[in-house]
């Protein structure tokens, strides 16, 4: 086997609507989700090696923690130990390009792309099968970045639906600089949460224009942790403030737990303008612009 190569690109919550906490202190949810392309993601290699190992590098790397936490090498040895011992042993390089506690699943999209070379390098279907049952386990976002494509994740995120009416989007990231851990936004809810899980309407039959789309999600959709999360970091509220401004913008919106926001435009000329000028102005934030829909 030669070395092989995955992108993790950003995971973005198009939408997320939460329940209220449930006996076990978890959430059922219901989340629409989509990719970057490969220009906001991290990469991660692989090759032939006697034991599993994991080394960092990157903007972010100090950012990720120790290597041996890592849900890159706890997917490698979940799927070993799913496969008998008979997973090939691989060293892993990730290139952290994308800021942790951001919202949008870094860590998740790490791990799913570390699945995805396990399963390229044993090859078959039962592989593929076993990364689907091993992915939720490993995190209530990791079965959508394995799959890596438009979708719902429902349940406590252990379910994922393909969708594939969702158009291509034009979008600015935007992190304002500080780590956003889940667990005190979720504390923050649950002060706030509703008695039931709020509805989420069936998405469109059909692939639909942007604008016509985008109005739909404005319209119709939400995310349950914006406003905790906001009370919890000031920042998050000067970023969707300034998000607001930028002109052609149809949809401001925060991503997961946060930090991490966004604008969903009409054109790709438009989204790259935005991120140029809010690049300019703010220049200790992480501003990305891409193109949400599959990833790699």
């Amino acid at each position: 086997m030669t070395r092989l190569s995955e992108f993790a690109p950003a995971k973005v919550n198009l939408s997320l609507h939460v329940g209220p906490p449930k006996e076990n202190g978890r959430h059922d949810l219901v989340s629409l989700v989509a990719f970057a392309d490969v220009d906001t993601a991290d990469v991660i290699t692989a090759e032939p090696a006697s034991h599993f190992s994991l080394a960092v590098d990157g903007p972010y790397a100090e950012q990720s923690g120790p290597a041996k936490h890592n849900l890159v090498l706890k997917a490698a040895r979940a799927m070993n130990d799913a496969l008998d011992g008979n997973a090939p042993t691989l060293a892993f390089r990730l290139i952290k390009n994308l800021p942790c506690a951001a919202g949008i699943g870094g860590g998740s999209a790490d791990a799913g792309a570390a699945l995805r070379l396990i399963v390229r390098a044993h090859g078959g279907e039962t592989v593929q099968a076993r990364a689907e049952t091993i992915a939720p386990l490993l995190g209530g976002d990791v079965l959508a970045c394995f799959r890596n494509l438009p979708g719902l994740m429902t349940g406590e995120g252990e379910n994922f639906d393909p969708v594939l009416s969702v158009p291509r989007i034009p979008a600015v990231l935007v992190n304002p600089g500080i780590a956003c851990p889940t667990g005190p936004i979720f504390a923050a809810y649950d002060d706030v949460a509703p008695n039931a899980l709020p509805d989420h309407p069936p998405l469109p039959d059909n692939r639909t224009a942007i604008r016509a789309f985008l109005s739909w999600l404005r319209d119709n959709t939400e995310n349950s942790l914006e406003t905790p999360a906001m009370s919890k970091h000031p920042e998050i509220t000067r970023t969707l403030a300034t998000l607001q401004a930028v002109p052609g913008a149809r949809l401001i919106r925060m991503s997961g737990s946060g930090a991490t926001c966004f604008a969903l435009f009409d054109s790709m000329d438009a989204a790259e303008d935005a991120a140029v000028s809010l690049s300019r102005r703010n220049a200790d934030w992480w501003v990305r612009a891409t193109m949400l829909g599959a990833g790699s």
